[in-house]
C-alpha cells in the first residue's frame, strides 16, 4: 500500500528558515542538506526535493535574510517627509539595524558576502542593493543612492568586522556628505 503524502504548504518555507538558523550557527560551510533537514525535522528528500543544489537553497536564504532593512528603509516615516533630515533618519535606521539582534546582521552580510565565491548568489546581492538604491531614490538621485547604499554597506562591516560600536553621529555627517547642501536642512 502507497503512503498517502502529507500536505504541507509550508515546509519549503521551514526549510529556508532552517537554512538561515544553520548558517547562523555554523557558517555557510555547516550547510547541507542532511543538516537543514534535521533542523527542519523534515525527510532529506524534502530538502532536495524543494532545492535541488545548496546554491538553490542559499539563494531562497539570502533572499529571505534580505527582506529585513529594506522594508525598514520603506516604511520608514522619516524617509518619507520631505522637510526631513535623510541624513540623519539613515544614521538612526543604521543603528536600529546594528543594535537589533547583531546574529542576524552578521547573518544577512555572510550570506550577502558569499556571492563573491558563489555566483549563484551574486544576482540576489544585486537585487538587494537595488531595491535599497530604489528606497533612497525616492528622497534624491540614484546616483547618489548608490553611494549612500555604499556607505553604509562600509560603515556597517567595519562595525561588524571590528567589533566596533556603531557611532551614530559620524554616519550622519558621512551621509550627509554625500547627500550634499540641501535647502533646509541642518548643516
Amino acid at each position: 500500500m502507497a503512503r498517502a503524502r502529507r500536505h504541507d504548504p509550508e515546509r519549503r518555507e521551514r526549510i529556508v528558515d532552517a537554512a538561515l538558523r544553520v548558517v547562523g550557527r555554523s557558517g555557510i560551510a555547516g550547510l547541507s542538506h542532511r543538516t537543514v533537514a534535521a533542523e527542519a525535522d523534515v525527510p532529506l528528500g524534502s530538502t532536495t526535493y524543494h532545492f535541488a543544489s545548496l546554491d538553490e537553497l542559499l539563494v531562497a536564504a539570502l533572499r529571505k535574510a534580505n527582506e529585513g532593512f529594506g522594508r525598514k528603509l520603506r516604511e520608514s516615516p522619516a524617509l518619507a517627509v520631505p522637510a526631513g533630515d535623510p541624513a540623519a533618519a539613515l544614521a538612526r535606521l543604521l543603528g536600529e539595524w546594528l543594535g537589533g539582534e547583531r546574529s542576524g546582521v552578521e547573518l544577512e552580510y555572510e550570506l550577502y558576502l558569499a556571492a563573491l565565491r558563489r555566483p549563484a548568489l551574486r544576482p540576489v546581492a544585486a537585487e538587494w542593493t537595488e531595491t535599497v538604491v530604489a528606497a533612497l531614490s525616492a528622497r534624491t538621485d540614484p546616483a547618489t543612492a548608490r553611494a549612500l547604499v555604499a556607505l553604509m554597506d562600509g560603515i556597517c562591516l567595519q562595525v561588524l568586522l571590528t567589533d566596533g560600536t556603531y557611532d551614530e553621529e559620524y554616519a550622519r555627517e558621512m551621509l550627509a556628505r554625500i547627500l550634499g547642501p540641501a535647502e533646509g536642512r541642518p548643516r
